[in-house]
This record gives C-alpha cells, structure tokens and sequence, in this order.
C-alpha cells in the first residue's frame, strides 16, 4: 500500500513541519494532491513549479552553470532546486523537488525516460543557514502519467521516511 496526501499531511501536522515543493516534470502533481487534503494549509508553505531551466535559475536559483554542465535532469540540479527551494520558503522546514524526464520523448542512453531525481533539503533546527540536502535516484516504467504519478508516491515517501526520523 503506497502513502497518501492524507499521510503526509497528518504526520507533517504531528512533527510540526512545514513542506515546500518544487516540481519539474510533475508539473505541480506534488502540491496539488497535498492540496486536495483539508488541513493542508497547515503544512504547507509554497509550491514552484520550475518547468524551464530559466524558471529553475530565477524561482529557486539553480546556477545556470549546473544546467550547462549537468543538466536539468541530475543529482546536482535536484540538489540546488531542493536548497534553492528551502532557502525561498519562508520558514519551511524541508523542501522536495523532482526532476527527469517523463518521456514518451526526451530520453537518451544517459538519461532514459523514466529516470527522475528527487532532492530533499532539511533546514537543521532552528537556524536558517543549516541545511542537509539527499538526493534520490529512480528509474520508472511506464507511460508519462504512470512516470510522473510514480515520482509523486516517491516524493511522498522521502517525505515520510524523514518525518519518521524525528
């Protein structure tokens, strides 16, 4: 049985924390689905959806240099889409962006459709500056709506499986 909007949002209440996204190739999915929970508001702090990498530099400022060396669709740009993300919200308390390639076009033998990267950025007590950031590589199968319904569960239990932690 895969987590739930209702999950995330009544074990976020329970910790106290609060959630910022920012979504590429889901396109809002994350957000949305947590909205659709009564309560929600509690949690949650802001959504970015970062399609282009233009939106990615100037909404959560992802270095245009990472993009040109590593590319969207990378650890490193999950990463500062993850901090970026964090840095931007507020007084969130931890931060999840995805990032890959959807399909049915876009893949390569480097990059396949399917491969997404989630980020999670945790701001470290009450200090601002403090940050863990863990990045998740996956490999889904599918068509685009199974890709990007799959990286939203997943996205859903990095949430968790920090919430747990603490």
């Amino acid at each position: 049985m895969s987590i739930t909007a209702a999950d995330i949002i009544e074990l976020m209440k329970a910790r106290r924390l609060r959630l910022v996204t920012v979504e590429s190739c889901t396109g809002g999915m994350v957000f949305s689905e947590l909205t659709s929970v009564s309560g929600a508001s509690a949690v949650l702090d802001r959504g970015f959806i970062t399609y282009s990498n233009q939106a990615k530099q100037e909404m959560v400022g992802v270095n245009p240099e990472t993009l040109s060396h590593y590319g969207a669709v990378s650890e490193q740009t999950a990463a500062e889409m993850a901090s970026g993300g964090l840095a931007a919200g507020g007084q969130a308390d931890i931060a999840i962006s995805i990032t890959g390639i959807a399909g049915p076009d876009g893949g390569s033998m480097e990059k396949p459709v399917g491969l997404v990267y989630i980020g999670r950025a945790i701001r470290a007590g009450n200090n601002a500056e403090a940050v863990r950031t863990d990045i998740f590589r996956h490999q889904f199968a599918g068509d685009r709506q199974a890709i990007r319904q799959a990286a939203m569960i997943a996205a859903f239990g990095h949430i968790q499986q920090y919430g747990d932690s603490i």
